[in-house]
């Protein structure tokens, strides 16, 4: 099974790779403008940039050579683990993921784990009370938040809680509490989809047979939550997770704009607007690549804790010879 595993993850990083590398490469070819002016717009200011100026750059960085050339050089040069250097800073794109990305992950495992305990608690909770109050509130509170973007959320937690209340600061890094406002609204845009996935993992194992059982012996609620339900939920929370990803990195690119955090998100919208195609391919492989790590993480995990995974295909493969016939008798005579 690792071994399995370990192609699969592999064959999906060199698809990754290769497919979002191209695609990047491409849409920042169709961007209406020069590109030229734009990367040295970025790199002088736009009240400097002047057509010589534009023509020098182009000439430095081989604009003008034909596009299937420049993206040949680019598979060259990923073949040879290269992701290039930034066109606008100078420095290599890896330098600068570096950094970005210890940003990004802290920002990422702060909003799942925020997002992983609301889910839990107003799961079980609803769960436990299906006819309360919360579970109304509850219900019509995620059907807002599914409704909501990421950036529209981030919008109102800042005004609330860093404006109108001064709880928070509106953006930064440098600080602990930095970090809250950004993954607040990454988790509460996660959060939905985990209660329901909490709820109703909850309300199958609390009308099971072995949960009343549980109950019959004697063993308080709360003790035949934690060793029967408890677990049980986690693993389809976990299994779940895995999906949550996509969104947790498509909104990675709007929060970290909208609350000035340096991550790849951030680094990826900068690069955009100046043209700088290396660090686009670059941050956009890096996320597709985290996304796929990430999940087979998660999968890796699921089959740690719950061995009937690992044993699920031998289950389903056929068997190599005929099964015996159920009545001998039956078995035509030669």
């Amino acid at each position: 099974m690792p071994g399995r595993l370990l192609s699969r993850l592999l064959l999906q990083v060199v698809f990754v790779l290769l497919a979002v590398g191209t695609l990047c490469f491409v849409m920042a070819e169709s961007l209406p403008g020069d590109s030229a002016y734009r990367i040295a717009a970025g790199r002088y200011g736009y009240d400097v940039v002047n057509t010589e100026i534009a023509e020098s750059v182009r000439a430095e960085l081989g604009l003008d050579r034909p596009a299937l050339v420049r993206w040949a050089a680019w598979l060259g040069q990923m073949a040879q683990g290269d992701l290039g250097r930034s066109v606008v800073l100078g420095d290599t794109v890896v330098s600068l993921l570096a950094v970005q990305l210890g940003h990004t992950l802290w920002l990422s495992l702060v909003a799942w784990a925020l997002a992983l305990l609301l889910g839990l608690a107003l799961g079980l909770w609803t769960a436990l009370r299906p006819d309360g109050w919360l579970r109304h509130a509850t219900d019509s509170l995620n059907t807002v938040l599914r409704a909501s973007p990421s950036f529209l959320i981030g919008v109102v937690l800042s005004t609330l809680l860093a404006v109108e209340l001064d709880w928070l600061p509106v953006a930064g890094h440098e600080e602990a509490n930095h970090v809250v406002l950004p993954a607040l609204t990454l988790a509460l845009a996660l959060c939905p989809g985990f209660t329901q996935v909490v709820r109703d993992a909850a309300l199958k194992l609390l009308r099971s047979d072995a949960f009343e059982f549980a109950q019959v012996k004697g063993l308080p609620l709360r003790a035949a939550l934690w060793r029967h339900a408890l677990p049980q939920v986690l693993l389809a929370t976990l299994a779940y997770a895995g999906v949550q990803l996509v969104l947790l990195i498509e909104g990675m690119v709007v929060v970290e704009t909208l609350f000035a955090w340096p991550g790849i998100g951030h680094a990826l919208v900068h690069a955009v607007i100046a043209r700088d195609v290396p660090m686009v391919q670059g941050t956009a492989v890096t996320m597709a690549l985290l996304f796929v790590l990430l999940s087979s993480a998660v999968d890796l995990l699921l089959h740690a804790l719950d061995p009937r995974l690992a044993d699920a295909p031998a289950a389903r493969r056929q068997p190599d010879h005929d099964p015996a016939p159920a009545n001998p008798a039956a078995e035509p005579t030669p």
